[in-house]
């Protein structure tokens, strides 16, 4: 009789990219375990980041008295973007998932590929639903990015909205306002200190080899303008006069000094260009604090301050947000029910969502608890004993949505390198943006 060759674990996981997803991971269910309904657990946690590692760590007696559960957790580390390709891999393979899996923002949109995330992740949609208030409360910008059809496979760790990190003595100095209106008054003060001083007021990364990098630095402008990458529907929307405006601005600001271009954000390049005073202030999300400041210039404590982007004379909102980072549950396992209880009583309370803006500083995902008082009295060192968070809640009803395609790498790669032949002038702003366009529905087909 003849028996057909099993696939190789290759062939799986290609099949577990694509769209026929259903057979290759079915076999990740275990969905003959038998559920833990109490007592002792060790609960497998995969993040990128050791600040969710200490989070949930410390959370552990709060979820213990909150359930018939006693929580452990075994904690792996990895890249992010490495954390999915494991992911499926261990998926396909039938064993070793995580209980509980966080995704870096722009990871995620593999997992809306097929129906991988219906396969794979459990629904928290209706869980959300049965907690009074609960859904009214969360933040529809900070939902959609983890959504997908309607429903929710993932909880955002923050609302990183993205604010002006100045240098408050060298603004003093140079004799720069601290509130301007608008970003082109700004943009004319920016050349004028560019050629007195050699100081620039905005950065775009130029890091060929990191996509999301580059695209960071005009996605941020882009969504304050108003503009988008993809709509609800999942379409691309890029190619817009809102997006021709940004990237206009930022090729002239390069050109007049206003905009300098550095390698990446968090290396060597930045480093120097921030200790030399190069760089006097950024657009960026508000973790780049901890992310890139502190480590890059400890020194250059008490010195910087943050204040809300100017506007677009054209239109547009205060901010937009960049980053996050969805904390989902695997389904059909014998631990799925602890690992969500452990993550609605650790990662969505009231309390969790004060611990997590007082110890990594990522804002809450409830609207409600920016009302708590502990967050608008705390002072941040860093900037100069600046009380932040009174800030940041004047800023949240005009944070705009973030919709993710399942086809959003092919975006990145063809947007990055499009950016940048705009800015060395190869390309203008219209012919960069139409040949993206181009690009994108050539090699996502669509």
């Amino acid at each position: 009789m003849y028996t057909p060759p099993h696939p190789n674990r290759r062939a799986l996981l290609r099949g577990a990219l694509g769209l026929g997803t259903a057979a290759a991971l079915t076999a990740c269910a275990g969905g003959s375990a038998t559920v833990r309904t109490s007592g002792e657990i060790t609960l497998a946690l995969w993040t990128h980041d050791p600040g969710y590692e200490a989070f949930f760590e410390k959370g552990i007696p709060q979820a213990d008295r909150r359930t018939d559960f006693r929580y452990h957790l075994k904690v792996t580390r990895a890249g992010a973007p490495d954390i999915v390709t494991k992911l499926l891999a261990q998926a396909v393979a039938g064993r070793g998932t995580p209980d509980l899996v966080g995704f870096e923002i722009g990871s995620f949109p593999r997992m809306l590929r097929g129906d991988i995330a219906e396969r794979l992740l459990y629904d928290l949609t209706d869980d959300i639903a049965a907690v009074p208030g609960l859904k009214a409360d969360l933040l529809p910008a900070r939902t959609a990015p983890f959504s997908k059809d309607g429903r929710v496979y993932a909880l955002d760790s923050d609302t990183p909205m993205v604010v002006y990190f100045y240098r408050d003595d060298l603004f003093d100095r140079y004799n720069l306002p601290k509130q301007t209106v608008t970003w082109e008054e700004f943009a004319d003060l920016g050349a004028r200190v560019h050629q007195e001083h050699g100081a620039s007021m905005c950065v775009v990364s130029t890091a060929g080899s990191d996509a999301g990098q580059v695209v960071q630095s005009f996605q941020m402008l882009l969504y304050q303008r108003g503009g988008a990458f993809f709509d609800a529907d999942q379409n691309l929307v890029l190619d817009s006069p809102e997006a021709e405006d940004v990237l206009r601005f930022l090729c002239d600001g390069l050109r007049s000094g206003f905009v300098i271009d550095v390698s990446d954000y968090y290396g060597a390049a930045m480093q120097t260009a921030l200790k030399q005073d190069r760089v006097i202030g950024l657009p960026m999300a508000i973790w780049y604090k901890n992310y890139g400041l502190v480590p890059n210039v400890p020194e250059q404590k008490g010195k910087w301050r943050v204040k809300a982007l100017p506007r677009f004379a054209r239109g547009g909102a205060a901010t937009a947000a960049v980053g996050g980072t969805g904390f989902g549950v695997i389904k059909d396992k014998a631990n799925t029910q602890a690992t969500r209880e452990f993550l609605f009583n650790t990662w969505l309370t009231h309390d969790g969502q004060v611990r997590r803006f007082t110890e990594t500083g990522y804002l809450p995902t409830r609207r409600s608890v920016y009302d708590d008082p502990r967050l608008s009295a705390a002072r941040d060192d860093f900037c100069g004993g600046q009380r932040l968070f009174p800030l940041y809640r004047e800023l949240l009803p005009q944070v705009p949505p973030f919709h993710q395609s399942p086809d959003q790498s092919i975006l990145y790669d063809v947007l990055a390198g499009n950016l940048l032949r705009a800015y060395h002038g190869d390309l203008s702003p219209r012919q960069a943006l139409k040949q993206t366009a181009a690009d994108f529905r050539d090699q996502a087909g669509r």
